[in-house]
């Protein structure tokens, strides 16, 4: 286990990575802390959530921790939690993986509530790169489909970058629910309502990735089904031209002995020229319908 102790004016943050459950309850035991939480706060794949249990209040969040390239299908591979203990005399942070903005935050701080609201919004951000990368990813598998020069999509890449928007969109539904449920001094309404709108407007961006990947699907499908089409169609033509050739061909390539046209001096030629007018025909009435 790591821990660090930093203390301020009128509270301290003590922050705990990777403790085993004795580590915690040895570490939280002074502080009066339930032993539910605890295990709660040891949970892998444990989703955001908010509860007040005595003098504090507990909360688990979840940041944004796997690679942009990475295909991941659970909230657990996708990401990993931070549970905030807080009062005004105390806060205490508990997480297994190490977050690079945990240890550079640095500065003074006038509570404990604006040293949380600093991690919260530092977790926020952490969807907005995934977020811009699923977002091009879109527009790339939509150019692939539309350009002339572009093949096909890979359909498993387009499921791995909708569950990872899906998952992500889950996860940030349920923090704001949180944050709409802390309460704050009246002087930190403002940081906290900004953490809100960074919730909504990164929730609206993940409707957005969720509406293109169905789209790009839907139109992926109908592309392919129209080039199948197209393929059927050529198939059916070259049919139509070759099946009346093929039939007269078939006729005379009979080995009957009493067939007079087999002695008829240019009965070669006058089948060839019958066979060249059918296939006249057949395209003239093809264009006619505007098949081809």
């Amino acid at each position: 286990m790591s821990k660090s102790i930093k203390t301020y004016s009128n509270f301290e943050w003590i922050d705990l990575e990777k403790p085993d459950k004795a580590e915690l309850q040895t570490v939280t035991e002074p502080f009066n802390i339930d032993i539910n939480l605890i295990v709660d706060s040891l949970q892998h794949g444990h989703l955001p959530k908010i509860e007040k249990v005595n003098e504090y209040t507990f909360l688990i969040l979840r940041a944004y921790s796997a690679d942009l390239a990475e295909d991941v299908t659970t909230v657990g591979e996708l990401s990993n939690k931070i549970a905030f203990f807080i009062n005004e005399q105390r806060l205490i942070t508990i997480h297994r993986a190490s977050f690079d903005f945990l240890s550079n935050l640095t500065g003074e701080f006038a509570s404990s509530e604006s040293v949380m609201l600093n991690i919260i919004n530092s977790m926020l951000l952490t969807f907005e790169e995934p977020l811009q990368y699923q977002s091009d990813k879109m527009d790339k598998f939509e150019g692939e489909i539309f350009l002339k020069s572009g093949g096909s999509i890979s359909i498993e890449s387009l499921y791995y970058q909708k569950s990872k928007a899906r998952i992500s969109k889950k996860i940030l539904t349920l923090t704001q629910n949180v944050l709409n449920l802390i309460v704050v001094k009246p002087a930190l309404n403002s940081t906290l309502q900004d953490l809100r709108e960074t919730t909504i407007r990164f929730l609206l961006h993940y409707d957005e990735v969720l509406e293109d990947a169905t789209t790009i699907l839907n139109s992926y499908i109908s592309v392919t089904a129209q080039r199948s089409n197209e393929v059927m169609k050529l198939l059916t033509i070259f049919s139509a031209f070759f099946l009346p050739l093929t039939f007269i061909a078939g006729i005379y390539g009979m080995n009957f002995v009493n067939m007079p046209e087999l002695k008829w001096e240019s009965g070669y030629f006058l089948i060839l020229g019958v066979m060249v007018s059918i296939a006249v025909t057949i395209f003239i009435w093809f264009k006619r319908k505007k098949i081809m």
